[in-house]
């Protein structure tokens, strides 16, 4: 019985936890480039201070210029980031949370593999050499390389997890 009316009081907690978080409103916020990290911890100390309802604030690598704040109203952000160093506004709308994910996710190596491009073997037998990607078997999650570094035509078939992508000069 009380098992019953806990796991019930859980369950509660959790559709009035996902009732919330339809009602948030994701909110990208302009700021001088290079400094989002900055930013990023000026609006948590003043969330913190003035207990703003912000759920979450977010600095992607790869959206230079903008911090994302997940809130329950555009209110909520303009007071956090008024007069705060750094910040030129906010951006106009709000976003979904389908374009945060596509931001969010990490891609695989074997997606962004194309043929003809450089890596660096780091495992196995060949650890330490360069190569160059002949053929990608998502498949198999194994590719064929042909190996730079040796004195004549090499060409190995590795698992995915035995490269990285070289850095480029």
């Amino acid at each position: 019985m009380v098992e019953e009316a806990q796991n019930k009081n859980e369950q509660k907690q959790v559709d009035s936890e996902v009732a919330t978080s339809k009602q948030n409103n994701f909110f990208a916020v302009r700021t001088t480039a290079g400094q989002e990290l900055n930013v990023l911890l000026m609006l948590e100390v003043r969330a913190r201070t003035a207990s703003l309802p912000i759920y979450s604030i977010v600095s992607l690598p790869n959206l230079k210029g903008y911090v994302v704040m997940e809130t329950s109203g555009l209110h909520v952000v303009y007071e956090a980031i008024r007069g705060l160093k750094h910040v030129k506004g906010k951006a106009s709308g709000t976003l979904k949370w389908e374009d945060l994910e596509s931001l969010l996710k990490p891609k695989s190596l074997i997606d962004m593999l194309k043929e003809g491009e450089e890596v660096e073997i780091i495992a196995g037998p060949f650890r330490g050499m360069r190569a160059r990607v002949v053929g990608v078997d998502k498949v198999k999650n194994e590719v064929s390389l042909s190996v730079l570094e040796a004195s004549y035509p090499l060409t190995i078939t590795v698992p995915i997890d035995y490269i990285r992508l070289a850095k480029k000069e």
